[in-house]
């Protein structure tokens, strides 16, 4: 996002702005930014910042009773047809895009295996774009942009203005060698948290009708690993 702005509307006299200059005014190394670029330039336009909606349909791939197995696990389904289906599914769980869409940006990020017999399986429980492709970066912008509303948000509360959520959990004296354990732990725990969140939010949705008599906001939560760089904390060069 932050590339493509300082690209089309920093040139000098009308031209785009070069990648020495782009990375000047947005901090990024010229490489990353010649990336970016490329990534931006791609013929292919990403997918629109579905991520909420790709990832609650996982999320029901692996917790919804109709396409859940004897054992508990997440069902091989036909790609099209009436349900149990993937078409079926994407309607229940991502409305606003069309199942043969989801589909291609599931099976692009390696989520949903490819079409065996017309049926997929599901691969992972979580939406994770590649880095540095175009859908990653529209990502990447929309999570600054939600930290920075709620910061901005917080620095501006007071009298009748109540200040959002927003807290952390850190510690300096952890051992290098339970990183690995940490994030194992996080991804567990933190999609199992995301998950009732997004169960939570699921019932309070607007249907059709309610769009039309009352005012419709986002709402959400967002999660993230912290970690520091033990040579700077320490003080080590």
């Amino acid at each position: 996002m932050f590339v493509e702005v300082a690209t089309r509307e920093y040139g000098i006299r009308g031209r785009p702005t070069n990648v020495s200059r782009v990375a000047i005014l947005t901090g990024i190394g010229r490489r990353e930014v010649g990336l970016i670029r490329q990534a931006l330039a791609a013929s292919e336009p990403p997918l629109p910042n579905q991520t909420a909606d790709a990832t609650r349909l996982l999320s029901g791939w692996h917790q919804d009773a109709d396409v859940l197995g004897p054992d508990g696990l997440p069902l091989e389904l036909a790609a099209e047809g009436p349900g149990p289906s993937f078409e079926s599914l994407a309607r229940r769980y991502s409305p606003d895009v069309a199942p043969g869409t989801m589909l291609k940006e599931l099976q692009r990020v390696g989520a949903v295996g490819p079409l065996v017999n017309a049926r997929v399986r599901v691969l992972r429980r979580f939406y994770q774009p590649v880095p540095l492709d175009p859908q990653w970066i529209l990502n990447a912008g929309s999570v600054f942009a939600d930290l920075g509303v709620n910061i901005n948000h917080n620095l501006a509360a007071g009298e009748g203005r109540p200040s959002r959520f927003l807290g952390r959990a850190t510690e300096t004296r952890v051992d290098a060698d339970s990183v690995a354990a940490f994030q194992a732990f996080l991804e567990t725990e933190g999609q199992q948290f995301l998950e009732r969140v997004d169960a939570w939010l699921a019932r309070h949705r607007l249907g059709e009708q309610g769009l039309q008599e009352k005012t419709a906001v986002r709402l959400g939560v967002g999660l993230f690993m912290i970690k520091g760089d033990p040579d700077k904390e320490s003080g080590h060069e």
